[in-house]
């Protein structure tokens, strides 16, 4: 009998990132549009400012993930760096310090050992990377793609309210932004939930909670002072 196991751990990095940009472009778009609507803006006012902030948030989210992943990469290689260093000249110190990490997972003295000396002889700097520091090619900070994908994923939940904004009668804007934009947070946080594993039904709610709170907010500062939030 075959035994598979479908773990989904490995989606942790992308799936956070997409989640929190269409998530981040959603609600702060969909806030933006309440808010300047109910300030009882021209609704050319309420598209070009829902524009605006999907522009500047898209370059933000960007520029804010370039720069984030761009410093984890920066310690990694210095890491890296490091440990080369080490491995030139401290080899055997540092054989024995691989082995004493396979021995804390419950090898052998003997056995962790054995298992060191193998992988250093085939790959010294990779084993350690992986073991010591904990750093795999798979989990390595890439800041272009981080920052491409912040950029799109924000795109993408922004041009929602935006569209819904744009085909919405005058009178129905409100309450169409405010209901369609609920409507795809639940499905956003459903879909996040699925892909990961998740509870569906909790992460719909959590997501749906924090994201008509923020509406909320900003539609009663636009409400009451009659101005941009």
């Amino acid at each position: 009998m075959q035994h598979t196991e479908h773990h989904r751990s490995n989606r942790s990095g992308w799936l956070r990132a997409a989640v929190m940009g269409a998530n981040d472009g959603l609600v702060s778009t969909s806030s933006l549009i309440l808010g300047v609507a109910a300030a009882s803006t021209a609704h050319s006012d309420i598209m070009l400012a829902g524009i605006a902030g999907l522009v500047a948030g898209a370059m933000s989210m960007a520029a804010g993930e370039y720069v984030s992943v761009s410093s984890q990469s920066d310690t990694e290689h210095a890491d890296i760096a490091l440990e080369r260093q080490a491995l030139t000249e401290h080899f055997d110190a540092e054989l024995e310090e691989l082995a004493a990490i396979y021995e804390a997972r419950g090898l052998t003295p003997a056995l962790a050992t054995q298992v060191a000396e193998q992988l250093m002889t085939s790959d010294a700097l990779g084993a350690h990377a992986r073991d010591e520091i904990g750093i795999t090619e798979t989990s390595q900070a890439r800041p272009l793609q981080a920052a491409f994908s912040s950029a799109v994923t924000f795109t993408a939940g922004a041009m929602l309210p935006l569209l819904i904004a744009w085909w919405a009668p005058p009178s129905l804007l409100i309450l169409l932004v405010a209901l369609f934009s609920i409507l795809f947070l639940a499905f956003l946080g459903a879909a996040a939930a699925r892909v990961g594993g998740a509870p569906i039904l909790k992460a719909s709610l959590r997501v749906m909670f924090w994201g008509a709170l923020a509406m909320a907010l900003t539609f009663g500062i636009g409400r009451l002072f009659g101005v941009v939030a």
